[in-house]
């Protein structure tokens, strides 16, 4: 991970928090689960400066005056994907072409920022019945998996199963199994443009996930490689260069 403080942004639509629904998410938690993922990463990037968005803030929270000083923005959604403005998305999507870091979290597959970077449709099959989740690494040499156990067990989670309608991933480095019999790619990496895209889906609002110490390092970890905080931000453009553009000596 980078010793340089970063500058994170957790964003949640915070639609379940609002409705108390489970009916436990109050009690899971209590600062949102955006409150908990912040958290989780203060633990490991304690100078860093992390804060939060919301569905309801004026302009999602993502602004561009924010979105341009963030080195990496994390992603759940769930319910109200379709809210979501078409003007921020094109902004995120502009920012993260340019350079800035995205961490897709459970079922912000299905976000329009997600889908519209990967072109497909990133459906998956589910199944919410509470199973247990091993989560296997399956690229120890990469850095998002360092200090990670394998597996992490999750005691009860959502089942999310192949196929995974995803393009053919830069990095596969967790695959998930389930009591069901399902396997799924549950950490998987991407680049777009300059930036770089980290999906992980454990995680739901009905199960208190992300306070599991390993959650919270794969997620760390993720935001240490995505983040590129030197990176120039501006998205690959075409250019018409003049014949003799190089020098001789």
């Amino acid at each position: 991970m980078t010793d340089k403080k970063l500058k994170i942004v957790v964003w949640n639509e915070a639609v379940h928090e609002a409705r108390n629904k489970p009916d436990t998410m109050a009690e899971m938690y209590p600062d949102g689960i955006h409150g908990a993922i912040a958290s989780g990463l203060r633990g490991f990037y304690p100078d860093a400066e992390i804060t939060t968005a919301t569905l309801a803030d004026p302009e999602h929270g993502l602004h561009e005056e924010t979105l341009a000083a963030t080195d990496v923005l994390l992603w759940w959604g769930h319910i109200a994907h379709h809210e979501v403005s078409d003007e921020v998305v094109e902004r995120v999507q502009r920012h993260v072409l340019g350079g800035m870091g995205l961490v897709v979290l459970h079922s912000g597959h299905f976000s329009k920022i997600f889908t519209r970077l990967l072109g497909t449709t990133c459906s998956l099959k589910w199944r919410n019945d509470g199973e247990r989740e091993l989560v296997w690494t399956v690229k120890p040499s990469h850095p998002i998996a360092a200090g990670v156990e394998s597996p992490i067990l999750i005691p009860k989670q959502e089942m999310y199963g192949e196929l995974f309608d995803i393009p053919e991933p830069d990095d596969l480095i967790f695959i998930s199994s389930f009591e069901g019999g399902e396997v799924f790619r549950s950490g998987v990496t991407f680049s777009r443009g300059k930036g770089r895209i980290f999906y992980f889906s454990p995680g739901d609002q009905e199960y208190p996930v992300y306070h599991q110490p390993q959650i919270q390092r794969v997620i760390a970890n993720g935001v240490g490689w995505v983040a590129q905080p030197e990176q120039f931000r501006d998205a690959p453009a075409v250019t018409n260069p003049a014949r003799g553009w190089f020098l001789t000596t």
